[in-house]
């Protein structure tokens, strides 16, 4: 399929089956939905696992809905306008709102690289890998996908990347859940009224529906050049990855709850409870467990720095393309390489508290998700943005009730941090 511009007409080749069609469109959904279960995110799952069991797997479940809202829409904006989110912001709202929002990004997208690379660090660690090996070689990997391998061969090694998280699922399965607690927590919501419970569900939910997510999702969505008449067969990879990424975090809590929690053995991190699963769940449970974290360390090590680049050469209106030469697009390589270098370099400091930047920049994320879920709305609704495609007052009410849950949470949340 061709596309000369948005709603023009597309040539239709005969013997293209649905199968075809649909993987001509496969990958922004998969991709951008399957690494949110970063390494931040593996730690916030963990955490919930083993700090509460299975009572706030409820939490996971709201948030799973709420990214397959907007990582759809995400995508609908990108198709349709050709352009980035942090681009259309600044077009729509205005230059300081486009800065405004680029800047908090930029900050929240560093802190996040680093703990990719922490997870980097930390899943060599149990594999007897020192840091000061492990991170610069996972730095070097990441610089030589994005800067070598194309679209294409980007899009193919991202995707196998994303087949990893498989081994969470086996883990979960390894470490005997109780399925019937398990259902019930997902099902009834209950929050116990302290601190660290509300940080931990706001961590989770800014994980799951994270900003860098959203604005990657809607830039390679443009990269791929996929159009209007292709939304279907988009939706299908979109919701596709965002339950996967639902799933996954399902069984990390889960695994962490039916060993960590029943034992009363508590966790900061993801490597300390892949270490922990080992007398509770068994080696292979521990080794799967650790084999995922460092999959999903190189994938959303691959992708943060990217989804800057692609944000920053959107408010700049600069060349951003994966398919570009670095002589064709030196602010967008650069950016990659600028990101990729300084959150790499940060967990090499002796003695960085690398959990509480983890944990810390979950929670900015929620917090930086919340204007950018506004701009998100007010985009999809504009009609001289999104033409026919602009939604209508009914979708529009599923974006406000997710928008009303993100302000209830860091209103709380704020609250409680003065008390």
């Amino acid at each position: 399929m061709t596309q000369t511009s948005i709603g023009a007409p597309v040539t239709k080749r005969r013997g293209i089956g649905p199968l075809v069609a649909l993987a001509a469109v496969v990958g922004p959904g998969l991709i951008a939905g399957l690494s949110d279960d970063d390494p931040a995110g593996i730690t916030t799952y963990s955490v919930l696992g083993a700090s509460y069991g299975y009572r706030l797997l409820w939490v996971l479940l709201v948030s799973t809905v709420a990214l397959i809202l907007f990582q759809d829409l995400g995508a609908r904006i990108g198709v349709v306008t050709g352009q980035g989110l942090a681009g259309l912001i600044r077009q729509r709202y205005g230059a300081r709102a486009g800065m405004m929002s680029i800047s908090a990004l930029l900050l929240a997208n560093i802190g996040t690289t680093t703990a990719e690379f922490a997870g980097i660090a930390a899943g060599g660690d149990i594999f007897g890998i020192p840091r000061w090996v492990s991170v610069p070689i996972g730095a070097i990997v990441v610089s030589v996908l994005v800067l070598r391998g194309g679209f294409r061969g980007v899009e193919r090694v991202l995707l196998a990347l994303s087949a990893i998280f498989l081994a969470y699922i086996g883990a979960g399965l390894l470490s005997k859940p109780d399925w019937g607690a398990a259902f019930q927590g997902l099902v009834t919501p209950t929050l116990p009224p302290t601190k660290d419970a509300l940080l931990l569900a706001t961590a989770t939910l800014g994980t799951t529906l994270a900003p860098w997510g959203l604005a990657f999702i809607q830039s390679y969505a443009v990269d791929k050049k996929i159009n209007p008449q292709q939304l279907k067969l988009l939706r299908i990879d979109v919701i596709s990855g965002a339950v996967l990424t639902g799933v996954v975090g399902f069984f990390v809590v889960v695994s962490c709850a039916a060993t960590l929690h029943r034992n009363g053995i508590a966790i900061t991190d993801a490597s300390a409870a892949a270490r922990a699963l080992e007398p509770l769940a068994g080696h292979l449970a521990a080794q799967l467990f650790a084999i995922g974290l460092v999959g999903a360390a190189l994938l959303a090590a691959s992708i943060l720095p990217l989804s800057t680049a692609y944000s920053v050469c959107d408010v700049a209106g600069r060349p951003a393309a994966l398919d570009d030469s670095i002589r064709e697009a030196p602010l967008f390589y650069g950016t990659f390489g600028a990101v990729t270098v300084i959150g790499a370099g940060l967990v090499l400091i002796p003695g960085i508290p690398l959990v509480p930047i983890l944990v810390g920049t979950q929670v900015i994320n929620a917090v930086l998700l919340l204007p950018l879920l506004f701009y998100m709305s007010g985009i999809a609704q504009s009609r001289t943005l999104m033409g026919e495609y602009a939604v209508g007052k009914l979708t529009a009410s599923s974006y406000w009730i997710v928008i009303a849950l993100v302000i209830v949470s860091i209103g709380t949340l704020a609250v409680l941090s003065v008390t």
